[in-house]
């Protein structure tokens, strides 16, 4: 395989840039992006793109590349690539699910507690010498807290799981009720905000899910609620929720993405009821291993005529 070139969009850990390397001819984008001849010359000889959460393959690329038949996402989401034109040319997409569910489920608990107990802002009382002139004020209890989930999937679902251990009521919102659930569930995502504490944001970007916690969920959230965000930062309508958070009609947010990232709003840096995270939330070495070891799993299925292991269509 090693004759088959494969074009990385973004970068990604040196454990999948060397297994790549081992079976492939591997270009990267960015490196070739600055020789628009050279990038000509290989188009007709690229038949696997590599992309991620941050670059996947768009309309424009996609036509750029007669011989593609494959693009394989190191990411459980989708949404950077164009799957309508993926379709049209009929090329495979793949993406890692299941391997990173653990790990973005503990980061939501996880940001969830730092955002409640203001572990964050602890660390930095401690560090600078504060404690030594008085204790540190008093914070906001997590267990036994009404959960509220959007998107019960696999993430969402281990989410609740987790939730459940400690004490917390679970209702949830998706595009239709999932039969299997004892959750509580909303068809109206006002209704779920408007009976929990803490809004999880768990489901898949679409046109449909684009800004879907807007002004309207939160103030239905109100003044004492938080939202955890480790799904996409489109998700949320972004000023929005800066505008809430200093208009104290929200208690707090954890955020693990953000609409333009890697951008994120100068106000909320200076928010002490606010954490952040660089887009983390499965960035674990396990879980990187695991995913990538299932691209070059679904590269060379491709590429053997087998069927790949987890399509996307």
């Amino acid at each position: 395989m090693e004759n088959i070139c494969v074009l990385l969009t973004y970068p990604v850990p040196e454990y999948l840039v060397q297994r790549l390397e081992k079976r492939f001819t591997v270009f990267k984008f960015r490196e070739v992006a600055s020789n628009p001849q050279f990038l000509r010359e290989i188009s007709n000889s690229i038949r696997a793109i590599v992309g991620t959460a941050v670059c996947g393959a768009d309309a424009g690329l996609i036509d750029a590349l007669p011989k593609l038949e494959i693009v394989a996402s190191y990411s459980v989401g989708f949404d950077k690539i164009d799957l309508v034109k993926c379709k049209e040319r009929g090329i495979t997409v793949t993406n890692t699910p299941d391997v990173l569910t653990d790990d973005v489920a503990d980061s939501a608990i996880g940001l969830a507690l730092a955002t409640l107990r203001r572990i964050c802002v602890c660390d930095r009382f401690v560090r600078s010498g504060k404690w030594k002139k008085g204790d540190f004020e008093l914070t906001t209890k997590f267990s036994g807290k009404s959960i509220g989930i959007v998107g019960l999937g696999r993430i969402g679902s281990a989410i609740a799981k987790r939730a459940e251990a400690f004490g917390s009521s679970i209702s949830y919102h998706s595009r239709s009720e999932k039969p299997e659930s004892n959750y509580k569930y909303y068809s109206n995502i006002i209704d779920l905000a408007t009976n929990c504490q803490i809004l999880f944001v768990a489901c898949a970007l679409t046109k449909e899910t684009h800004h879907i916690v807007d002004r309207k969920v939160i103030d239905a959230l109100g003044p004492k609620g938080i939202i955890i965000n480790i799904g996409r930062g489109a998700h949320i309508d972004e000023p929005e929720l800066v505008s809430a958070l200093l208009e104290d009609r929200l208690a707090g947010a954890g955020l693990d993405v953000f609409e333009h990232e890697p951008e994120v709003p100068e106000e909320l840096l200076g928010l002490e009821n606010v954490v952040l995270q660089p887009h983390a939330g499965s960035d674990t070495v396990e879980t990187s291993v695991a995913m990538s070891d299932l691209v070059i799993d679904n590269l060379q299925a491709c590429f053997q005529n087998k069927p790949v292991l987890t399509p996307v269509i």
